[in-house]
Order: structure tokens, then C-alpha cells, then sequence
């Protein structure tokens, strides 16, 4: 089921206008795309649809290592290669560990690359990096790969760009920067929503009062009479501003269809069980669903930080300590199933060809084993998976040299990720220029 909270009013038998007007002001994708200087309805076909309809970007926050998961060096000195066997896969010559047996039996479906570098060893600057394509200041932040996509293809019934997880991706001292609109403005951030390991959402921006219901809050429309008391304290552009903004929220409160996608009450209790009994499972499985309801971008975080503060929290990827510990009992297993669930779901309800998924965290490990008996954070070489949407599946892309340290072909940097996205969303380098996004930046041509 999902949660909508409650409002703060004065007013206990209907919303008051401030609460109304809180509701609009917290749902940021309602400000029109054309505000920030593009209208997707003026941009051709052939511009606004691309091969693929929606992007999943599944970001494996805290730095996955690359030769325990998807690069393995069976051959390498043990003070590199770690303690995990390799494994074929259904791609002639190409292994994965034995960590991950489900998704190296649906190697056919997915592409790897294995050549990434990026040019920050911190989490967040490197997450900006990897969400953006470009580093930290000074200067403007530049929009994430999602505000591009959302902007491109504008606003609906519901947000364009989609966050799901506890909070934006940060480290123990501050988010990431690049996650949402940088420069264009909090109009491009991306709409979050927490889904837990049951599979309730909750949307905290999006709260109602204490029993009141969509279905009661059709009754209600007479509200739009009481912003004209509003209208003549901003300017008519601010209103005109927040008069759509209002009307969008409303529609989405009461809209059956919006609300059914994010109730994941509607999936069969086999198909949840699928996915696993985690957040990270069932966030996937919400991502299914709201791009089966036509949402351009859902960005699906692991976690909300890079380790645990407290053990009762969700564990991200960065295993200074812990990485052989917790990769076998936890991380892997959790991911192996979830992922391989979501391509399968994917490609049995032939939604694959439409929905370009990319799975990747923002730097590798150490291929060297520090002294803890772990890996350290290692941006010099690193992975990505790659499935539907006009990708190429079943291709390894790029290698690492024998022990895992750097590219021994061409490295692949985060602007590349971005353009590769671009591409297959139909946002090619003429529609680039007009937004002004990666002017540089060139995909990856080995995935077509």
C-alpha cells in the first residue's frame, strides 16, 4: 500500500489553502520543462522518443568491487585476486564470480563494460562525477543524467525523474551534489519515494490529511476558488507558475492510475517473493512498475549511505573491512536475485526493448587486498552493466589488465555514461547542444 502522511492545518474538515499550496511546492517536476528554456512539445519525434522509452539506472552506492562481482582474476597473486572462484556465463569466454550464478546465467541479456575510470576517490565527489559527468566546482553543478532525461521528455501525470531510497545518496558528512538539476533549478531534482524491504511507499512530500482520501479529495475543487487571495501576493508569472503546479498536484492525488503504480499491493505475492524481501528488491520492483506507467527515469539507490552507521541500518558497498565478510552473505546474494528478477520481469512482459537499464556504482576497490584483509575505494577501473533498450546484449566491453589495476583499452569516463543514455533515449548531440548538457562527451558505441 502506499502512505501519504499528513498534512500540517489548521482546518481538520478540508485542506487549507497553505496546505495545498505545500503539496505543490514540494512536488518540484511540476514546473514546467520549458521554464528552464525547452518545450519538449516543439522538439520533433525523432528527437523526443529514442529506442528506448525509460531508463532504470540502479546506482550500487558505496563502490561495488570489480573482480569480486564482474572482472574476476582467477590467475592474478592471491594478494589481489581474493578468495571467490569464477564462473562461465552463458558469453563464450567471459566469467563472472561464483557470487553471482543467477545473472551469469542471464549473461545473455545484459552487456558489461569493464573499463571505467572516473577522477575522484571520495564518494560524493566521485557521485557527481558519475551523475553528472562532471566534477565539483567551482562553478555551477551541473544537472544529473536524470534531470536531463525528465527535461527532455517533460512533465505527466506523473514526475519525469524518480528517486527511490531513504534519502539522497550521501556519505556520513554530506550528499552527493549532482543528483538532481544543479543549474537548471530544484524543478529538475528528482521526486523521491522510499519503498521498505515489505514493499510500503511512503512519499513524505506528498501528505494528506488524516483520512482524507483521493477518492474524498475529488470533492474538494472548489479549493482553485481560494487562490485568488494568493494570486495578489506574487507576480502573474509566479502564479501562472504556481496555478499549473497546483493543478498537476491535484491530478496526481487523485489520479487511480498514478496511485496504482506505486502500490505494489497489486503484484502477485510470487512476483514480490521474486525479487527478494528487501528494499533494494522491492524498489526494483516499484521501478518495473513506474516505467510501466511511462516515467522517463527511475534512479534506484542501494542505499542512502556508503556504510552503516548503526547496525540496524541498510549497508552500502563500501567495505573497507567487511568486503569478503559481507559480499558473500549479504550483498551479493541480495543483488544476484533482485537484478536477475528484474530482467526477467523485464523481458517476460517484453518491456526489455523499451527500458535501457544501467547498473554501476561510482568508483571500484583495490584490486590489491589491503591490511584489514578488504578492499579500499579505487577509481582507476571499474564496471557497468548494461541491458535493453537498443543495447547490445551478451558483449564484454573494454578489460582491465591482469590484476585488475587499469584499463588496457580505451577507458571509459562518467560523460560517456550520460551520452550513452542520451543516445538511446533519442537525445542526440543536436538535442544536446539545445539544452547545452555534455557538449563533449561521446557514448558508448561498442553497446549498439
Amino acid at each position: 500500500m502506499i502512505a501519504l502522511g499528513q498534512f500540517a492545518t489548521a482546518d481538520c474538515h478540508r485542506p487549507t489553502r497553505r496546505a495545498f499550496l505545500t503539496a505543490g511546492a514540494s512536488l518540484p517536476w511540476l514546473v514546467p520543462a520549458f521554464n528552464a528554456g525547452w518545450d519538449p512539445s516543439t522538439a520533433s519525434a525523432a528527437d523526443r522518443l529514442g529506442r528506448a522509452k525509460s531508463v532504470i539506472f540502479v546506482w550500487l552506492w558505496g563502490a561495488p568491487s570489480h573482480l569480486d562481482t564482474f572482472d574476476p582474476k582467477p590467475d592474478a597473486p592471491t594478494a589481489y585476486r581474493g578468495p571467490f572462484s569464477p564462473i562461465a556465463t552463458r558469453v563464450p569466454g567471459s566469467t563472472f564470480t561464483e557470487l553471482v550464478p543467477l545473472l551469469a546465467a542471464r549473461s545473455h541479456l545484459f552487456s558489461v563494460v569493464r573499463s571505467h575510470v572516473t577522477h575522484d576517490g571520495g564518494h560524493p565527489q566521485a557521485g557527481t562525477l558519475g551523475l553528472t559527468g562532471f566534477k565539483e566546482g567551482p562553478g555551477p553543478v551541473h544537472p544529473s543524467f536524470g534531470s536531463i532525461v525528465g527535461r527532455h521528455r517533460g512533465p505527466g501525470v506523473l514526475p519525469p525523474y524518480v528517486m527511490l531510497g531513504r534519502g539522497v545518496p550521501r556519505d556520513v558528512v554530506r550528499p552527493v551534489v549532482g543528483y538532481g538539476g544543479g543549474d537548471w533549478g530544484k524543478a529538475h531534482d528528482p521526486f523521491l519515494v522510499n519503498c521498505d524491504e515489505l514493499g510500503e511507499v511512503s512519499i513524505p512530500s506528498l501528505q494528506m490529511l488524516e483520512g482524507l482520501t483521493p477518492e474524498r479529495l475529488t470533492d474538494r475543487q472548489a479549493l482553485s476558488a481560494q487562490l485568488d487571495q494568493f494570486q495578489r501576493r506574487v507576480t502573474e508569472p509566479q502564479f501562472d507558475q504556481w496555478d499549473r503546479s497546483l493543478r498537476q498536484a491535484y491530478t496526481l492525488l487523485t489520479s487511480r492510475s498514478a496511485v496504482a503504480a506505486l502500490d505494489l499491493s497489486h503484484e502477485s505475492e510470487s512476483r514480490r517473493q521474486a525479487y527478494g524481501q528487501t528494499a533494494f528488491g522491492q524498489s526494483l520492483l516499484l521501478a518495473r512498475r513506474l516505467v510501466e506507467a511511462s516515467v522517463p527515469f527511475v534512479h534506484v539507490n542501494w542505499s542512502e549511505y556508503v556504510e552503516a552507521l548503526t547496525p540496524n541500518t541498510d549497508f552500502g558497498w563500501d567495505t573497507h573491512i567487511h568486503n569478503f565478510d559481507l559480499l558473500p552473505t549479504r550483498h551479493c546474494p541480495i543483488f544476484d536475485r533482485a537484478f536477475s528478477a528484474l530482467l526477467d520481469d523485464l523481458h517476460e512482459r517484453g518491456m526489455l526493448d523499451s527500458t535501457l537499464v544501467v547498473c554501476m556504482g561510482e568508483f571500484g576497490r583495490t584490486p590489491k587486498i589491503n591490511n584489514r584483509a578488504a578492499r579500499d575505494h579505487w577509481p582507476q577501473c571499474y564496471f557497468s552493466l548494461w541491458a535493453g533498450g537498443g543495447v547490445k546484449p551478451g558483449r564484454v566491453i573494454g578489460a582491465s589488465d591482469a590484476k585488475g589495476e587499469n584499463p588496457v583499452t580505451r577507458p571509459i569516463e562518467p560523460p560517456s555514461i550520460g551520452a550513452t543514455i542520451c543516445d538511446f533515449m533519442g537525445l542526440n548531440s543536436v538535442v544536446r547542444a539545445r539544452l547545452n548538457v555534455l557538449p563533449n562527451a561521446t557514448a558508448i558505441e561498442e553497446l549498439t
